[in-house]
């Protein structure tokens, strides 16, 4: 039996540094633990990052969703627009308010909603479009924001995984009627857990900020039926250290990116599509032969590596239909994406040593020549 390689490389690293941990203590130290000014400091900080947006901090990314098509207005007879290819938070989100999700294939490239299959997919019941920037890569919001125009549909971005990505210099979060993010440990950078709306609409915000606190701004004046999904002033403080570190964070992930791009060729490595910067939320590239095999030895040589997302969501158990079968979705980008994709190390607690033992691990185990 091989045992763990003594120098495994994680294929993600959470930085909870002395600042951090600094930051979470002052917080505990002065009492002011729930909504409180740091939380309120992290929402007009986090503004700079989508071109001056409102910002609403919440309790995780799911709940960012979730509290936007509630906000939204939508619920059982809506149906929103989702690609199969994503974390399972994305479409349960949407059943979480009632409404019914539409699966539509992915472009292969950025692993990102194909518009054309957006397009082909709107009904009269289509009330949203849920883009997703999978990975970091940010959607074709160009072309999405025209179809959603052209119909007179929201748009909820998830860029869960995309913190500082951007298209044609837009920052993601910035195209939609909202944007969604999440703060997870894994996420480029986290507040141990949380999320945040972002939205240039003064009163979607306002909705927003009675939802997240049982419907109500002033204490037992509630105005609406809400729920419990506030962010902490301790998750506030640690996300607002991140925050002055994203974007040297986010230069070393490309950084990392552009050597594995020149170093991996055994292995089919992220294409970037043209005006878009990516942020490498994960390096994932395609297998071309035995994903399994190739993992395995991936393992072997120490190199943590991952498949996001091994089972496409209309494929879940919870969305299967009566019968146990997936239903008549026709998502063949999708399904081989599904088969091909592995993510590598990318994270900036990488050095240019573990660079050059991940490339030279990919070639292994992807049969290069």
């Amino acid at each position: 039996m091989v045992g763990p390689h003594p120098e495994f490389i994680p294929p993600a690293r959470p930085i909870i540094g002395e600042a951090e941990i600094e930051a979470a203590v002052r917080v505990l130290r002065s009492g002011r633990v729930v909504q409180g000014p740091e939380v309120a400091a992290f929402e007009e900080e986090f503004g700079d990052l989508v071109a001056g947006r409102h910002c609403v901090a919440v309790n995780s990314g799911t709940s960012a969703l979730q509290l936007t098509l509630m906000a939204l207005g939508l619920g059982p007879g809506d149906e929103v627009i989702v690609p199969s290819f994503s974390f399972a938070a994305s479409a349960n989100a949407v059943r979480l308010v009632g409404a019914e999700p539409v699966f539509v294939d992915i472009e292969p490239g950025s692993f990102c909603l194909d518009p054309e299959a957006v397009a082909a997919a709107v009904t009269p019941k289509t009330a949203a479009i849920m883009p997703v920037h999978l990975y970091g890569h940010p959607a074709a919001m160009d072309r999405i924001m025209a179809i959603a125009q052209q119909h007179g549909l929201a748009v909820v971005e998830d860029a869960a995984q995309a913190h500082g990505a951007e298209l044609n210099g837009t920052p993601v979060g910035a195209f939609g009627t909202a944007g969604c993010f999440s703060f997870y440990p894994t996420k480029n950078m986290h507040s141990l857990e949380g999320g945040m709306v972002t939205t240039a609409d003064a009163e979607l915000a306002r909705t927003l900020r009675l939802l997240r606190n049982q419907g109500m701004e002033q204490r037992y004046a509630n105005e609406i039926v809400g729920a419990n999904m506030r962010m902490t002033d301790v998750a506030a403080a640690i996300g607002r250290v991140q925050l002055t570190q994203l974007a040297e964070w986010t230069e070393q992930r490309r950084a990392n990116a552009k050597f594995l791009d020149s170093a991996i060729t055994g292995m089919l490595t992220p294409p970037v599509a043209d005006g878009a910067k990516h942020v490498y939320h994960q390096y994932t590239v395609r297998v071309r032969g035995d994903r399994d095999a190739a993992q395995a030895r991936l393992t072997e040589l120490g190199i943590g590596n991952a498949v996001y997302y091994p089972t496409p969501i209309h494929r879940l158990k919870p969305y299967l239909t009566e019968d146990g079968t997936p239903g008549a979705w026709d998502l063949p980008e999708t399904e081989r994406a599904a088969a091909e994709v592995v993510s590598l190390p990318v994270h900036p607690s990488l050095g240019q040593a573990d660079l050059e033992r991940i490339a030279e691990g990919a070639n292994l185990a992807g049969g290069a020549r």
